[in-house]
Order: C-alpha cells, then sequence, then structure tokens
C-alpha cells in the first residue's frame, strides 16, 4: 500500500515471524487509527499498511520531526544511519524487553536513543539506566476470548479425557516442555481425567530432544495423553487456548512472554515459571500457580494443586480475563 507521510516510522526488520513481530502487529492495530504512520519493511503486514524501504523513510522531507519506534538492534542501527547520515529529523524511541545483559555495543545503541521502553520491571533491571518509561505488552482480547463451553470445546478437539492442559511455543528445552512432561507424569497416572497438548514447532537441531520426551512418554503409557501437536496455523491457537482448561509457560529464559496473556485472556488457570514478566503478571492462588524456573518438584506441586480441584480453574480462569481486560490490552499498549 503507498505510504502517507508518516509522523510515527515502526521498525520491522526481521523477516521471520517473532514474538517481536507480533507485539507490533497487534499494536499497530490500534496505533493506524490514532497517528500517520508506516512500517519500514513490508514483512508479514496486512494489506491496508503502508510501508516504506529504507530507501524511501531517507528520501522523506525534513521539514518535521518524526519518531521511529525500534524494537531490535538492526532497527536502532537503521534509526541512527537515517538521524546521523541522511539527516533526517528524528526521535528515536527503542523497547528493550529482553531479560540478560546486553553486549557493549547493543548498550551503546541504547545510549543514543531519544527514549527507552522497557515491558516490565525484569527486564528494566538489566538496563544501565532507569527507562524512561515501563509499558507492559498487551493482546488482543477480542481474538483471545473464553468459550461458551470450555468443556465442549475440549471435547470437540477430539481428544481424550476430560480437560486440557497446554504449553505453546517452540519444542526446545528453553521453553521447558520437559519439566511439564516429567512434572506431570504421575501425576496423569493417577487421574485420567487430563490429557496435555504440546503445541509448537520442532525443528531439526531439536528433532532429538522431543525424540527422548516422547520415548519418556511412551515408557509410561501415556502417549494418547501426552500429545505433540507441531506447529499449528496462526488463527488455530486462539480456539486452541481457549478449550484449555490449564496453559503452562515453563520456560528458563523469556523476554516478555505474551502465551500466560494470550491464555488467561482465553479463560485459562496459568502454572508458569519465573520467568519474563509472568511474576509481575500471575497471582498466586488467584490466577494460576507461578512457580520458580526448572524446578521440576514444585512444579509438580502447583500442577496437582490445579488438577485435583478443576471447579476452581473456571474461577481463575475468568480471573485473569478480568485482569488482563484492566492491565494487558493491545489497544492500552
Amino acid at each position: 500500500m503507498p505510504a502517507p507521510d508518516p509522523q510515527l516510522i515502526l521498525g520491522n526488520s526481521n523477516s521471520r515471524f517473532s514474538g517481536v513481530t507480533s507485539t507490533m502487529l497487534q499494536v499497530l492495530e490500534h496505533q493506524k487509527d490514532l497517528i500517520p504512520l508506516a512500517v519500514m519493511g513490508e514483512h508479514h503486514l496486512p494489506e491496508d499498511i503502508a510501508h516504506l524501504s529504507f530507501r524511501e523513510v531517507a528520501a522523506l522531507p525534513r521539514d518535521r520531526v518524526r519518531v521511529f519506534h525500534a524494537r531490535r538492534n538492526d532497527e536502532m542501527i537503521q534509526a541512527l544511519l537515517l538521524k546521523r547520515i541522511f539527516r533526517q529529523k528524528l526521535k528515536i524511541a527503542f523497547t528493550s524487553t529482553a531479560q540478560r545483559h546486553h553486549s557493549s555495543f547493543t548498550k551503546f545503541l541504547i545510549s543514543q536513543m531519544d527514549a527507552v521502553i522497557s515491558t516490565c520491571q525484569a527486564a528494566a533491571s538489566y538496563l544501565d539506566t532507569k527507562p524512561d518509561i515501563i509499558v507492559p505488552h498487551g493482546i488482543d482480547t477480542e481474538l483471545y476470548h473464553p468459550a461458551e463451553d470450555r468443556r465442549a470445546a475440549w471435547q470437540s478437539l477430539g481428544f481424550p479425557g476430560k480437560f486440557g492442559i497446554g504449553i505453546f511455543g517452540r519444542v526446545r528445552p528453553s521453553k521447558g516442555i520437559d519439566i511439564l512432561i516429567e512434572a506431570a507424569i504421575p501425576l496423569l497416572e493417577e487421574n485420567p481425567d487430563f490429557t496435555i497438548i504440546i503445541c509448537g514447532e520442532t525443528t531439526p537441531k531439536f528433532q532429538s530432544y522431543q525424540n527422548k520426551l516422547e520415548a519418556l512418554v511412551a515408557e509410561h503409557g501415556l502417549s494418547e495423553r501426552i500429545r505433540f501437536i507441531g506447529k499449528q496455523p496462526f488463527s488455530r491457537l486462539p480456539e486452541l487456548f481457549r478449550s484449555m482448561s490449564i496453559t503452562a509457560a515453563l520456560s528458563r529464559n523469556e523476554g516478555f512472554g505474551l502465551t500466560v496473556l494470550e491464555a488467561m485472556s482465553s479463560g485459562s488457570a496459568i502454572l508458569c515459571s519465573e520467568a519474563g514478566a509472568w511474576k509481575e503478571v500471575v497471582e498466586n492462588g488467584t490466577h494460576g500457580f507461578c512457580v520458580p524456573i526448572d524446578e521440576v518438584a514444585a512444579t509438580r506441586a502447583a500442577l496437582k494443586k490445579l488438577m485435583d480441584n478443576p471447579p476452581a480453574l473456571d474461577a481463575m480462569g475468568v480471573a485473569g480475563r478480568e485482569h488482563v481486560l484492566k492491565h494487558y490490552t493491545s489497544q492500552r499498549e
């Protein structure tokens, strides 16, 4: 789509769809109605969103100040080149969500920004200087909504048992799939009402990781009740979320982690690790449970509490939905 003369330019440098891309697109749906904007890079954009190349941004009239919002290192570099070399009048804002110590080069880039945004206190703690503002990520609460009848929604998927436990994300050690499986095996052996669905892509690099987990599951006779369903179309994810009585997110490390918000908005009780922003989002006993990272025993204890009290799962789902509507919508972000 041809671009207007934008007041806001959004970086979109990565051709691979990622959590950063998802965040940008969800917020974009609301920003486009508030301010003239364009996205630098056409990757994954809806047809009604204007996009510009680097060359086209460099050639924009230099008669006004514009804001450039960067979310990645290379977008900070692009913005600085436009400002310093091509003399565009830019104010550059950078959102830092990573929970790790930044390299010297990244620290230098951040120091050149006009404003720094962080998404949670945990991410902010890794910055050398305090961010200008903390703005939590939000999600589309109309897309991620509770089922009218979650039991019926679960049954429509065709999996065994009465209740679903879902874990979403790429199948790799960092996502803690093994933690959930090790914690759940003895509980599933005692309770036939629950089935675990593992939804996410397995790349060749991590196929052996999945193979080992499937062998462990088979050894305990649980192959029908711990299912790897692979990568699913993005359009199907909301249906899966609202079918789950419990959603697990047990990452060993995470930037922010939209999965928990998407699950809460869908009315699912939560079992999460303290990675990402989850410790700040989930209230123990109200929305589910947040457990220490990489601790199977603590995860099993929390999961048992959830599985032992199915009626409480509905109340947790309602509370989680209300919490997201109040604090974590994409409109608010």
